[in-house]
């Protein structure tokens, strides 16, 4: 029997600070300051630098900047004091919220930030101490810049871009959701007050439930409705072309690759046109005999069935060309010799398309149509190029029939309403129902259960 090698345990900070020397010891308070010791001149001074630079900012500028979350300004309305000073009676503006709420949450960015480099710091010192503990090699600078582009070369390349999507993903991110807890409305644009759940309230059971729920019970079937569509007919294009006796299917797969080639705003602004009371349509079934008046497919006029049944149309005219294409790629890769058995057998094409075909396309694509559907709740461009969420329906507040969770969003941000708190909400129930929906669906693919 061979015995398990027990490996050295490493050291606690707590025996770092008890048994360490002068300089292992001050590192807890002066960064970078045991590696400037053994001469890792880089990450003992860019340590330090740090930290200096830290401090400064953090008393000249970091604590103002965490201190003014607690209230967002202390002056929220303008008003006219009198000026002592001067002897006249002068306007106060009140204070930017925004700005205060932004440069707070940078700050805690910041602290958080230098708190990570801090353990850093407690880490390299303990690291240190063990080896001259076990009376070790130290890496020299040479040796410290050499394994940042050879061991330690994946965190050299992540680095850059995790601060960047720090600073331009999660911090806007944490902005956002901040906004969710105030008042800040076109009443209080500039100076606001953090409310709690109020603006919850407000979407969920205030004034606004009235359109929130309807709103993302169409958003809901909308998202269902164009991906299921375009799936299914995708799959049933890519099934057609690929059949014995179609000829010139490269041209075919061309000509509906086309639609998927042009932008799809050129595409939506088109169809726009296309459909408009007077446009194009319109003129051609009248001139066949087909209908007697024009008919309102997507303005103000229409009914809302129409219009809702019309976006989900033109939603299948560009999403079908790539349901195909995916199709395509793995109509042409199914073992035929199943298929073939399955002929032997007697099985019909329905069968074998229900039994064989349809059943391995669905499991390759399961994730693909879940990310499409989340994608579709999040649909912006279709709604608001091609109907602007109209016909406007009157018992909405700021939403039209054809709105979804994120143009009705957009319509609270940019519209006479500019109600940001509750924008900032149907941010989050929609990024809730969107993460909800997408752990719960992948979950049960077989894709996940077989991978």
């Amino acid at each position: 029997m061979f015995k398990k090698k027990h490996a050295t345990p490493a050291v606690t900070l707590k025996e770092t600070w008890k048994d360490g020397d002068t300089a292992t010891k001050l590192t807890f308070f002066i960064m970078g300051l045991n590696a400037i010791k053994h001469r890792q001149w880089l990450k003992g001074f860019s340590l330090l630098f740090s930290e200096i630079v830290f401090l400064i900012w953090f008393f000249l500028s970091g604590i103002h900047s965490i201190a003014g979350l607690s209230n967002l300004g202390a002056i929220k309305t303008k008003r006219v004091i009198f000026d002592k000073a001067q002897g006249v009676y002068v306007t106060q503006q009140p204070d930017n919220s925004v700005l205060i709420l932004l440069f707070g949450i940078l700050a805690l960015f910041i602290v958080a930030g230098f708190i990570y480099l801090y353990i850093i710091n407690l880490k390299s010192n303990k690291h240190t101490f063990l080896l001259e503990k076990r009376h070790e090699h130290i890496p020299t600078n040479r040796e410290e810049i050499a394994s940042l582009f050879d061991q330690r070369l994946h965190a050299t390349l992540m680095t850059i871009p995790i601060v960047l999507i720090i600073l331009f993903t999660v911090l806007p991110t944490v902005f956002m959701i901040s906004m969710a807890f105030t008042n800040y409305d076109r009443q209080h644009s500039i100076g606001f007050s953090w409310t709690g759940f109020q603006a919850f309230g407000n979407v969920l059971g205030g004034d606004l439930a009235g359109t929130f729920f309807p709103v993302l019970g169409w958003t809901l079937i909308w998202a269902v409705a164009a991906t299921a569509t375009t799936f299914f007919f995708g799959v049933l294009l890519a099934l057609l072309i690929e059949s014995k006796g179609i000829k010139h299917k490269n041209l075919w797969r061309t000509i509906f690759v086309i639609v998927y080639a042009v932008p799809q705003f050129v595409s939506l602004l088109m169809m726009a046109q296309f459909l408009d009371y007077q446009g194009p349509l319109n003129t051609l079934l009248m001139n066949w005999g087909w209908i007697s008046h024009p008919i309102h497919f997507i303005d103000n006029q229409a009914s809302p069935l129409v219009a809702r049944i019309t976006v989900i149309v033109v939603n299948m005219w560009i999403g079908i060309p790539v349901s195909m294409l995916t199709s395509t790629a793995i109509i042409q890769n199914l073992p035929q010799d199943q298929i073939e058995a399955a002929r032997i057998d007697g099985a019909s094409p329905v069968q074998i398309f229900n039994h064989i075909t349809f059943p391995q396309i669905l499991f390759v694509m399961s994730p693909a149509l879940i990310q499409q559907f989340i994608g579709n709740i999040n649909n912006f461009n279709v709604i608001y190029l091609l109907t602007g969420g109209a016909p406007m329906n009157n018992n909405y507040n700021g939403a039209g029939s054809t709105d979804l969770l994120v143009t009705w969003l957009y319509n609270l941000t940019f519209g006479q309403e500019q109600r940001y708190n509750a924008s900032a909400v149907l941010g989050i129930l929609i990024f809730i129902i969107s993460a909800t929906f997408s752990l719960i669906a992948y979950r049960h693919t077989n894709a996940y259960k077989e991978g």
